[in-house]
Order: C-alpha cells, then sequence, then structure tokens
C-alpha cells in the first residue's frame, strides 16, 4: 500500500502539472505535506531548494529523494517512474493527436486557463517559505537573504546554485 501511495503521490501531480516540473511543485507539496503527512513544510523546502542546487529536472530529483525517505530503493523507483509516467503515457499515446491539434484555439485557450491557476499555486507555496522562515529565523533574517538573493540572482546574474550554496553557508555561520 506505500508504494501505491509513493507513486499516486507524484502520478497525479505529474498529470496535473501542466508546465513542468516546477508547475507542479505545489502539487507535490499538498500530496507529500498535507496528504500523506510524510514531511513538514520544513523538511518540503529543503528537499526543494536542494534539488534546485542539483542539474537536471526538478520534479525527478524530489521524487526520488522522497521515495527513498519514505519507502528505501523501491520507493524511490516508483516515485521517479510516477514522476516521468504521465509524459511517457501520453507521448506514446497522443502525439500523433497533439501533433494535429497543436494550433487549435482550443488548445491556446486552455493554456490560458491554466497559466494564472498554475501562478497562484505557486504564489501561495513561496508564502508557506516565507512564512516558515520568518517564524523560523525572524523578520530581518529573512528580508536579508530575500533580497540579497534577489539581488544576486536578478541583476549580478549569479547562478541560483550558488545562491543556495552561499545562503546554506550564511545560515551555518550565523544562524
Amino acid at each position: 500500500m506505500l508504494y501505491w501511495e509513493i507513486f499516486l503521490a507524484f502520478f497525479i501531480p505529474g498529470i496535473l502539472g501542466y508546465g513542468g516540473g516546477p508547475a507542479s511543485i505545489p502539487l507535490v507539496e499538498n500530496e507529500v505535506v498535507r496528504r500523506y503527512e510524510w514531511m513538514t513544510v520544513q523538511e518540503f523546502s529543503e528537499v526543494l531548494a536542494l534539488g534546485n542546487s542539483l542539474p537536471g529536472p526538478i520534479a525527478t530529483k524530489m521524487a526520488g529523494y522522497i521515495g527513498y525517505e519514505v519507502g528505501g530503493v523501491l520507493g524511490s523507483l516508483v516515485g521517479v517512474f510516477a514522476t516521468v509516467a504521465p509524459s511517457l503515457i501520453i507521448m506514446i499515446l497522443l502525439l500523433s493527436v497533439l501533433l494535429k491539434y497543436k494550433d487549435s484555439p482550443k488548445v491556446k485557450r486552455l493554456t490560458l486557463f491554466v497559466q494564472p491557476v498554475i501562478a497562484i499555486l505557486l504564489g501561495l507555496m513561496a508564502w508557506r517559505f516565507f512564512a516558515d522562515s520568518f517564524e523560523g529565523i525572524g523578520l530581518w533574517q529573512t528580508l536579508f537573504l530575500g533580497v540579497i538573493s534577489y539581488f544576486l540572482i536578478e541583476r549580478i546574474h549569479v547562478h541560483p546554485a550558488l545562491v543556495i550554496i552561499g545562503a546554506f553557508a550564511y545560515g551555518g555561520l550565523f544562524l
């Protein structure tokens, strides 16, 4: 039953998370943190930060790690398979249909309706991370790290992985 739950926890977000790994992160968080309670929000945010600092698709890295934490090596394999299975199924079964209707106004309109929902889910997840950080390290530390991270990533164009490593170092030294 545990492996079925791991499969569902990553398969359902894979189906509903239109837009790839980043779009499915709030859905995975809902499954892992709220539905199955395998992790806290803080633990999930740490897994997300670690996953973002490594190369490759974020969704499969998170599925592999969380699956391993919950169900060992087999749980890891099930989680990764469940993450890629929706795309695999769609590619195999619907590729010709997708190519035929890719310019359809209805398909384009569906995309326009889904994008705001994903944006709101990402915003809510960011707000929860901010609230947890505020509770854990306080307002000034949270604002300092947020402003410095924004400046480094958006203005100086430092790679986000380096900013995350720097934030880890700052937390290890000062927090």
